[in-house]
């Protein structure tokens, strides 16, 4: 005997609900098939074919492009491509580090303005997302240039020829990295600093508690879902950039995502495109995974 639910004041049985809840999860469910199933399937299958003589993607199933991944090639092992995988990982790691050390007093300075002018400040955080990406590097590449104070200052300290630019470079990579993702991480913190509970703090304050104390007992675990969602949201674009690596660091300071670029394009090799881009996806799954753990296992106490 079936039974009979009311919901939302219709009479309906289970099977009825469960067939509802199917009908209205199906367009989602398609949308993630066409758009991150079925491509990421196809990745995966140009991965193990070949290159033709001009080209082409010869369906034949093959290893090498792994291997060249690992660093196997003609001439024998290079870890070339390791060292760029790892610089990319690094290179994500300390901007999302670095984006969080600046995101957290930014998003507190928001948070204790007033209510009429706290949307005003955050208009100013996310201002940079109306421009292209692209624009907004090449406005980097003019404000280090060797005639604007950011070069004669360092050219003043020691830090840097005297007419010269500040890029390429890593330091150039960083500052426009950082930039990028600003955004990313201070909105997430915002909205857990925004509900953070005040009375947390002043009883650490009055238990004597030093400032590094307070940070990492009181503030740091009820921020914690924020910064989560703001170094995933850093951390993982920043593995595959390479539009501010090319443009700020040139051909000295070569990312993953320069690399997939340059197979795509240029060298037109698909298929060792495809497993540099599983390597990717593996690094960030591994990086995730051992954020997650990390998480985990500190103990604020």
């Amino acid at each position: 005997m079936n039974r009979v639910l009311v919901w939302y004041g219709e009479l309906t049985t289970p099977g009825a609900l469960s067939r509802r809840g199917l009908l209205f999860l199906l367009p989602a469910a398609l949308w993630l098939m066409a758009f991150l199933v079925l491509p990421s399937l196809a990745l995966v299958a140009v991965a193990f074919a070949e290159r033709g003589t001009y080209g082409e993607i010869v369906w034949t199933f093959s290893l090498e492009n792994l291997k060249r991944l690992l660093g196997y090639g003609l001439f024998g092992w290079s870890p070339d491509n390791l060292l760029i995988l790892g610089r990319s990982v690094w290179v994500a790691f300390v901007t999302s580090l670095i984006a969080a050390l600046l995101a957290y007093p930014l998003a507190f300075f928001i948070a204790s303005r007033p209510p009429r002018t706290r949307y005003l400040w955050l208009t100013l955080v996310i201002i940079p997302f109306w421009t292209n990406l692209v624009i907004r590097t090449y406005a980097w590449q003019l404000l280090l240039s060797p005639e604007l104070p950011f070069a004669r200052v360092a050219a003043a300290l020691g830090l840097a020829e005297p007419g010269t630019a500040l890029y390429p470079g890593s330091f150039a990579v960083y500052v426009g990295m950082v930039s990028a993702f600003l955004p990313f991480m201070v909105l997430p913190l915002y909205s857990s600093v925004e509900r953070i509970d005040s009375s947390l703090i002043e009883a650490a304050k009055d238990l004597y508690a030093s400032r590094a104390r307070v940070f990492f007992q009181a503030i740091l675990p009820q921020t914690l879902p924020g910064l989560t969602v703001g170094i995933i949201l850093t951390f993982i674009p920043a593995m595959g950039m390479f539009v501010i690596p090319d443009l700020l660091g040139g051909a000295k300071y070569l990312l993953v995502g320069n690399l997939i670029q340059q197979q795509f394009g240029a060298s037109r090799d698909w298929p060792f495109a495809a497993a540099i881009s599983l390597g990717l996806m593996a690094l960030t799954l591994v990086a995730l995974r051992v954020y997650r753990r990390s998480g985990k296992d500190v103990d604020l106490v």
